[in-house]
C-alpha cells in the first residue's frame, strides 16, 4: 500500500508513461527533420522488421536523401524571428531585463524550431537562486525529461499535476535542496551513497512499476555520475480559516486548526483555497522537500503549450510532411537506379566463355566496377559478352518529384515566395508581395499560438 507522497510519484510515473507516443512521434520527427529519413522500418516476408535504407541497400544502391523539411522549419523560424522576436522588447522593464539576461531572443528561437518538430513547446521559469545570479532563470525543458496529467485544454487550464526528471551532481541538489540545513545536507547525501540507494530503488521500482519505457529511465539518471531527482507539482485544496480585522483592514488565511483569539473586531470565515504545491523526491521514494508556490502568480514555475490539442493529441507541423518528404526520397532514388541502370545496361555472358578461376559472382562484381577488367577467352566460345542498354529515364519521374514538391509547399503553407525564391520573369513586385503575405497568413495560426506561449511566459516573469 502506498503512502500519499509514494502516489503522488506513482501518478507523476504514469503521467511520464502516457506520454511515450508523444516521445516517440517527436524523436521520429526530429529524424526527419535533421536528415535521418531511412530509419522508418517495415515487414518482412519471414515476419521480421526491416529499416528501409537496409531495404533498398540490398538492391546494390543506397537511398538518396534530399531533406526539404530542414529548411521549410529554418524557414518558419526565421521568419518568425525577423518579425516578432527580433527588437520587440518588452514594455516592462524587469520582463525586459530578463530577456537580456537569458538571451531569450535565441532561447525562444530553439523553443519555436521544438515547437515545429513536436508540436510542444515548454519552458521553466526559475526566481534568482542567490546572491550571484540577479534574474530569473528561463530554461527550455527537454520533452523527454517533462511530464504533465492527461489535458485536452489548449490553455491547460485542465492541469492537476506537472514535472520534471533532473539529473544533477549531488553537490548542485544538496545545495538546492538542503534550504540552510547542515543536518538535512548531510540526510540527502546519505540517501545517494551508491550502496543505499541501490538496493532501496529496486524495491521501490517493484512497488511503482518498470524501471524504464521505451529506453529512457524514469528512476534512474542518464550519466552514473549524476543523481536523479523528481520534481513534481500538484494541485491542491486546503481548508483555511481566512480573518478579517476591521480595526487594520487586513485579511489573514491560517491553517483550518489554528486557533484565532476571540475579539470584536476580527471575523472568521471558513474557506477551501486551491494552491500549487511542489515536492521534490528521490527515486527510492524519499520526500528530500517540499513548499507552495511562492510566487505572485501561484503557480508552478512551468510554461506549456500543445499545439494543435485535439482530443488531448498533438500533431506537429513536420509530422503533417513526412510523408511527402519520403516519396521525394523514393522517387529520386529510383531515378537515380533507373539512370544507373540505363547507363550499365545487363551484360549477356555466354556460359562457355566464362574464364578459369572464375565464377559468376566474380563477374557480377566486376561489372559493378567502373574500372574493371572483364577477362573474356575468344577460343572459349564464339560468343562474346555483350551489353544491352535501354534508355528508361523518361518515364514520367521529373513530373512526379515536381508534383510531391508543390504538394510539400502547399500542405506546408512554406511556399517558394516566403523562402525568397526568384519569382517567375515578368511577374510585379505587387503580385510577389502578395504571394509572400499570402504564406505569411497560412502560419499565422503558428505564429499565434506561439506568440501566446511567450505572452504567458512573460506574465509570470512579471508576476514572480
Amino acid at each position: 500500500m502506498l503512502n500519499s507522497n509514494q502516489l503522488i510519484l506513482h501518478n507523476a510515473y504514469k503521467a511520464w508513461c502516457q506520454a511515450s507516443q508523444l516521445r516517440s512521434k517527436r524523436l521520429r520527427n526530429k529524424r526527419f527533420t535533421y536528415g535521418d529519413q531511412w530509419n522508418d522500418t517495415m515487414p518482412t516476408a519471414s515476419g521480421g522488421t526491416i529499416s528501409e535504407y537496409e531495404l533498398y541497400a540490398r538492391g546494390g544502391t543506397p537511398p538518396q536523401t534530399n531533406n526539404l523539411i530542414r529548411q521549410m522549419v529554418k524557414t518558419i523560424v526565421g521568419r518568425y524571428r525577423t518579425e516578432f522576436i527580433n527588437g520587440n522588447t518588452p514594455a516592462n522593464e524587469n520582463v525586459a531585463r530578463v530577456h537580456r539576461f537569458n538571451q531569450l531572443d535565441e532561447l525562444d528561437s530553439r523553443a519555436l524550431e521544438e515547437f515545429l518538430i513536436s508540436g510542444s513547446a515548454v519552458q521553466r521559469i526559475d526566481p534568482c537562486l542567490d546572491m550571484w545570479q540577479r534574474q530569473a532563470r528561463v530554461t527550455n525543458v527537454n520533452l523527454n525529461t517533462f511530464f504533465i496529467n492527461a489535458i485536452e485544454d489548449p490553455l491547460a487550464r485542465d492541469c492537476e499535476l506537472v514535472g520534471q526528471l533532473h539529473d544533477m551532481s549531488l553537490a548542485q541538489l544538496t545545495r538546492l535542496l538542503a534550504q540552510g540545513s547542515r543536518d538535512k545536507a548531510r540526510w540527502i547525501r546519505r540517501i545517494y551513497s551508491s550502496n543505499s540507494s541501490n538496493e532501496r530503488m529496486l524495491d521501490f521500482s517493484h512497488a511503482i512499476g518498470a524501471d524504464s519505457h521505451q529506453g529512457m529511465s524514469f528512476w534512474r539518471a542518464a550519466n552514473p555520475a549524476k543523481c536523479r531527482a523528481i520534481e513534481v507539482w500538484t494541485l491542491e485544496n486546503r481548508e483555511v480559516t481566512l480573518c478579517h480585522d476591521r480595526t487594520t483592514a487586513q485579511v489573514v488565511m491560517l491553517p483550518a486548526t489554528a486557533r484565532v483569539k476571540d475579539s470584536p473586531s476580527v471575523t472568521t470565515r471558513y474557506d477551501i483555497v486551491t494552491t500549487w504545491h511542489c515536492r521534490w523526491f528521490s527515486p527510492m521514494g524519499d520526500l528530500l522537500a517540499e513548499w507552495d508556490s511562492p510566487w505572485a502568480h501561484g503557480s508552478h514555475p512551468f510554461t506549456i503549450k500543445f499545439y494543435p490539442l485535439t482530443d488531448g493529441e498533438v500533431h506537429s507541423f513536420v509530422e503533417d510532411i513526412i510523408d511527402q518528404q519520403k516519396a521525394v526520397n523514393q522517387i529520386i532514388t529510383l531515378i537515380n537506379n533507373i539512370m544507373m541502370a540505363s547507363a550499365k545496361g545487363v551484360l549477356v555472358f555466354p556460359e562457355t566463355a566464362l574464364p578459369d578461376g572464375f565464377t559468376w559472382e566474380d563477374i557480377k562484381r566486376v561489372w559493378r566496377d567502373c574500372n574493371g577488367i572483364l577477362p573474356y577467352n575468344p577460343n572459349l566460345s564464339t560468343s562474346k559478352p555483350e551489353q544491352i542498354s535501354v534508355n528508361n529515364t523518361n518515364i514520367g519521374a521529373y513530373e512526379m518529384v515536381k508534383l510531391q514538391m508543390q504538394l510539400l509547399e502547399e500542405i506546408s503553407g512554406v511556399t517558394g515566395a516566403l523562402q525568397g525564391k526568384a519569382t517567375v520573369s515578368g511577374n510585379s513586385a505587387t503580385l510577389y508581395q502578395n504571394e509572400t503575405t499570402n504564406a505569411v497568413i497560412a502560419l499565422s495560426d503558428i505564429f499565434g499560438t506561439f506568440t501566446n506561449f511567450r505572452n504567458n511566459r512573460d506574465n509570470k516573469i512579471a508576476n514572480l
